[in-house]
């Protein structure tokens, strides 16, 4: 096992590649330990390397699965950041979005296409914190670990593999780990490193030629290279990129254990699935192991060793004193290093880990790779930043498709800038016949201590509510109602910790309906329209950790608000009218308004989650001078993606208090089925008088519910939904729902 142990038979053990198959490994390992199996040396690639690395530096195989089912591993392995270390300040709002486009007119087309599946930051960070207080101990020497171990990368320019046996040890797993267009490759050495296991999947010849071990066990959890097919690129790829690997051990000098793995390359969410595989298999071998091996290790003895070792470095705070970016230029360097450590001379990983991710989070930049280096006179560590500036333009792409006269297109433009400070400028556009509107940002940000940003934004949007089964314009018809938004707005927002952040913001409105009073319109007739010019000034504090843009199923979002409103009234009646004076600009009183919004999941056990949701809002709100434009003005109860889509009068109060919950379970991966219930209290319901203004009911008379049920299938692109949803106020309460999309738009001045 180690070093002062009986060597009369030395045991080396190999662990493949095979993507989140390599975690049987670990009950491999687990199975071996149990049974007194000693391991001398370590050989691994691909995921095969991380395990074995784990278990080189000493961590024993609970240790080395209770990582793997962690959920900073589990979301580091999708390329996602879990949500306690996200960064809501620097969130990025992508409206409609089905995807985004990143590119550089300055370069080639091949150069702006993407080369990697998943975001690598997490894991470049996560193997940095594993691993680098075991490599400076060891002095970067691999046969100085707990095991000594060696681990594969592929050169693909020279085409041979590397074998790592020194250097820094986080380096070496995180290349051997670099799989093609899932994870992008590293640079060691001035070599561009991809996954080991193109070249050599299985290096039990790596374990001979490097440590000559007496006896080799081998875990193999790699698939074998089907013949190409010509409609199978997957395939076409595999054997393009990877040499035949020979996964054969002579039955004299070693076993092979063979656990299932067949869960999918890179689903690491059934980890005890194959843990469990991988501790039954090799005990259906450990008879003919122990017949071939005629030395023991007992499991008292393996932790007082660990726990010797673990002593010297494991349990020691790693304090960083220095730091070195490269990759930037002068400004873009002071922008990460305030955006970073601020002045403080010396941190703790522990301080970093926030730190880090916050800059992560900030989309001006491609990736940031850690690398920390020991520093034998002070005891302390320089932490290496290797950075690189993404590409300045993004485009968004997006639609909603839907069996309701709501079809969208979608497309935004954004351009980003790093210096001493960050800028970007967004537009975008919808098209459709229910909304058509644009929105125009400018955003500077400025690092430091107390982060903040300004931003300038102006948005038009237009609402277009009919009853029209047709997809797109039909500009013959008239609706009974159409909203135009036009507003400027000037924000300042801060965060407040990682997952919080306070705007402050103000803005200047031209807000102006057309509608008719009554139902009996023609062509001919021309609609009634008010107009409402004013000003507002708002605080906005909020929380956001949901895990989707919609139809979440975890996190929390609270967002609370207080705002202050003063404008005039402008009204021109139509030829419908009862009305037929005509007045501009007249005086509103000026109003404040208070809401509360929360959406939160609980998990109750596996496959089923409760939402629960709430929403207050209180105002000082006054009528408009008829019904029609007072409840236009009114504040909407929008729960649903389909309520959001429809103009329901009984749905919108000055004052009101909601509730809701949620009832969700996922039978298959990415699919929901929701069952959700809502109850809308207003405090005075706004109901039409005789004369058609609008006037309040008895406090409370009125309630109003609003019911979902949809299967929800969560698509790369967006969800894709089909359900019923309940309004108890209509003529016809229940309407089937269809969509594939996003039902997101720019948000309204009013709302």
């Amino acid at each position: 096992m180690v070093t002062h142990l009986s060597r009369a038979q030395n045991v080396g053990l190999v662990l493949s590649g095979g993507g989140s198959g390599g975690l049987a490994h670990i009950g491999v390992l687990k199975a071996l330990e149990e049974n007194n199996i000693p391991i001398d040396f370590v050989t691994g690639t691909s995921i095969g390397s991380l395990i074995g690395a784990y278990y080189a530096i000493g961590y024993s195989p609970a240790e080395i699965e209770e990582i793997v089912k962690s959920s900073f591993f589990q979301s580091s392995a999708r390329g996602d950041l879990n949500y306690q270390y996200g960064y809501y300040f620097k969130q990025r709002n992508t409206y409609g979005s089905w995807l985004t486009f990143r590119f550089d007119p300055k370069e080639q087309v091949l150069k702006n296409l993407p080369t990697n599946v998943i975001n690598s930051i997490p894991i470049d960070y996560f193997l940095m914190e594993s691993f680098s207080s075991a490599s400076a101990f060891s002095n970067g020497n691999f046969d100085s670990l707990f095991i000594p171990y060696r681990c594969l990368a592929s050169d693909v320019k020279n085409k041979k593999s590397i074998v790592f046996k020194d250097g820094n040890l986080s380096n070496a797993v995180r290349a051997s780990m670099s799989y093609p267009f899932y994870l992008r490759p590293l640079k060691v050495n001035g070599n561009l490193l991809f996954d080991g296991g193109l070249y050599n999947n299985f290096p039990t010849d790596v374990m001979m030629n490097e440590f000559k071990p007496d006896y080799i066990i081998g875990s193999n959890v790699a698939d074998k290279n089907g013949d190409p097919q010509d409609d199978d690129l997957y395939l076409q790829l595999r054997n393009i990129m990877m040499n035949e690997t020979n996964f054969v051990i002579d039955e004299n000098k070693g076993v092979i254990i063979e656990p299932w793995c067949d869960v999918g390359m890179f689903n690491f969410e059934k980890a005890k699935r194959l843990i469990d595989s991988g501790y039954a298999a090799t005990m259906r071998q450990i008879p003919e192991i122990k017949q071939k091996i005629n030395r023991s290790v007992s499991e008292n003895e393996i932790k007082l060793h660990r726990a010797k070792h673990h002593s010297k470095y494991r349990d020691k705070e790693i304090i960083i004193e220095k730091v070195v970016i490269s990759g930037l230029n002068e400004k873009q360097n002071k922008y990460v290093r305030k955006n970073l450590f601020f002045k403080e001379k010396e941190f703790s990983l522990s301080q970093l880990k926030r730190r880090y991710f916050r800059l992560a989070a900030d989309e001006r930049l491609k990736s940031i790779y850690p690398e920390l280096k020991f520093d034998s006179l002070s005891k302390k560590y320089v932490l290496n930043i290797d950075s690189k500036i993404e590409k300045p333009w993004f485009i968004d792409a997006g639609a909603i498709i839907s069996n309701r006269p709501i079809s969208e297109a979608f497309i935004g433009i954004q351009y980003n800038h790093i210096g001493r400070i960050g800028f970007s400028a967004y537009a975008n556009g919808y098209l459709g016949k229910l909304n058509t509107s644009s929105h125009v940002k400018f955003r500077f940000d400025f690092p430091g201590k107390v982060p903040f940003f300004v931003e300038a934004n102006g948005t038009y949007s237009k609402w277009d509510y009919f009853n029209s089964s047709v997809l797109f314009y039909d500009l013959l018809k008239p609706a009974y109602l159409i909203q135009e938004d036009m507003f400027t707005e000037l924000k300042v927002g801060m965060p407040l910790w990682n997952l919080s952040m306070l705007e402050i913001s103000g803005g200047l409105v031209e807000w102006a309906n057309s509608y008719y009073q009554r139902d009996d319109f023609t062509k001919l007739d021309t609609t009634d329209k008010t107009f409402f010019d004013y000003l507002y000034g708002q605080v906005n504090y909020s929380i956001n950790t949901l895990n989707r843009k919609m139809y979440a199923t975890q996190g929390l979002m609270f967002n609370a608000r207080a705002r202050y409103l003063q404008g005039n009234e402008s009204y021109i009646p139509g030829n419908t009218s009862l009305d037929t004076l005509v007045f501009r600009n007249k005086y509103t009183n000026p109003w404040v308004q208070f809401k509360f919004t929360f959406d939160g999941y609980l998990r109750t056990f596996k496959g089923f989650r409760v939402g629960l949701f709430g929403e207050l809002v209180s105002s000082s709100q006054s009528f408009f001078s008829n019904y029609q434009s007072s409840i236009l003005s009114a504040p909407a109860f929008n729960p649903t993606p389909e309520s959001q889509t429809f103009f329901i009068e009984e749905y919108r109060a000055h004052n009101y208090l909601s509730a809701g919950v949620k009832f969700i379970t996922t039978p298959l991966k990415n699919l929901d089925i929701r069952f959700e219930g809502y109850v809308m209290q207003p405090f005075n319901s706004i109901i039409k008088d005789e004369s058609g203004n609008a006037k309040y009911s008895s406090p409370f008379l009125y309630r109003h519910f609003i019911g979902m049920a949809t299967a929800v299938y969560n698509t790369p692109l967006g969800p894709l939904a089909v359900g019923v949803n309940y309004y108890d106020k209509n003529i016809n309460p229940f309407s089937v729902f269809f969509h594939f999309g996003y039902i997101l738009f720019n948000k309204k001045s009013i709302d």
